[in-house]
């Protein structure tokens, strides 16, 4: 199936794999790019020098020239420097959950990297478009992790229509009939997390895989609750209670969490202050929101690393609820294509009434 993005990135099928922190690592990465799909490592877990492994472990997994990203936070202190890594690496696409400045497209775009930001507002799209981007991932509020309100139906068609750049839609999708949908309002791919996250190739812990799958859509929140911002995830009884603890107890947590992250990221404390005050600047956030925000890699790195959903959350797209196995990226795949071929022979098919009279 060739799309606009299929043509602009080099892949076989117009589906992404997302960047998720602490699942997107060079195992699922790579099996979904030899399965056809972009595959996108998620970086803002990783030192410089973890990032670096990572990039080549892929590389050493999959064909040469097979395309593939690295997800980008274009608000850390090191962001030019991890661009500069991923041109150094020759890697294909640079995505990034925040929009990166108007200098740091054209300094990636320059390089011959395509730059796909992640948008949840037409504002932004129109904003990144305008800057150089090379496409847009547009997430409505069914998407896993940090979410807005805005559901995909009703964002998908906005930004379509206001950018001329390839738009590829999230939030919400697992099979080839959403992938269909997203391309009946316009879209030129699908990208799922979740649906990664929930296959044999990712190395997320099975313990924690069969939480999702007894899940149901009632069991998939969105809370303040870990860092202030409105997060989607499963609801669990540490979810509870990190609602019922207040502001005072999380901040609390949230100082413990920020020295732990330090030590995982080898950022310095002034390093993590210059992040905290671009991330206070980017989304107008409170200090004691930007403190919160240390929580988020702490908690995900307790389930989706060393298992413990008693300790941590489970970032989650709604569509969990309906998800019940777990094939490898490639079944996936392969599963999603030829569904969403049946779908289309079967639309095809349709015949409309004769005009009465």
């Amino acid at each position: 199936m060739e799309t606009a993005f299929t043509g602009l990135v080099g892949v076989e099928h117009p589906i992404v794999q997302t960047g998720m922190g602490w699942v997107a690592g060079p195992r699922l990465v790579s099996a979904a790019a030899n399965a056809g799909a972009l595959g996108i490592l998620a970086s803002a877990t990783m030192t410089m020098d973890q990032l670096r492994s990572a990039v080549r472990e892929v590389k050493s997994r999959t064909p040469d020239g097979t395309p593939f990203g690295v997800n980008l936070r274009a608000d850390a202190g090191d962001a030019a420097e991890r661009a500069r890594l991923i041109i150094d690496e020759g890697v294909r696409v640079a995505s990034f959950a925040l929009a990166p400045s108007k200098e740091l497209i054209a300094r990636l775009k320059d390089a011959g990297v395509m730059v796909i930001p992640s948008i949840g507002a037409r504002r932004h799209a129109e904003k990144v478009a305008a800057w150089g981007a090379d496409a847009v991932i547009v997430q409505g509020g069914e998407g896993g992790g940090h979410t807005g309100d805005v559901a995909t139906t009703v964002l998908l068609p906005q930004v379509v229509d206001a950018v001329d750049i390839p738009v590829v839609a999230a939030g919400g999708f697992s099979d080839g009939r959403g992938l269909v949908a997203a391309l009946s309002y316009g879209a030129a791919g699908i990208a799922m997390g979740t649906r990664f996250l929930l296959t044999s190739d990712s190395t997320v812990p099975d313990s924690v895989k069969a939480e999702y799958l007894k899940a149901t859509v009632k069991d998939v929140t969105v809370t303040t609750a870990v860092d202030g911002l409105p997060h989607r995830m499963l609801r669990t009884e540490l979810v509870d209670s990190l609602e019922r603890a207040g502001r005072a107890g999380a901040l609390a947590r949230a100082v413990r969490h920020a020295a732990g992250f330090r030590r995982l990221s080898g950022l310095s404390w002034p390093q993590m202050v210059r992040d905290g005050l671009a991330m206070k600047h980017g989304k107008d956030l409170s200090w004691s929101q930007v403190l919160l925000a240390a929580n988020t890699p702490m908690l995900l790195k307790a389930s989706m690393v060393e298992g413990r959903t008693d300790l941590g959350v489970m970032a989650s797209g709604q569509v969990a609820g309906v998800i019940d196995d777990l094939p490898s990226c490639a079944e996936l795949v392969s599963r999603v294509m030829a569904e969403a071929h049946q779908v289309l022979e079967a639309l095809h098919s349709l015949r409309t009434l004769p005009p009465a009279g």
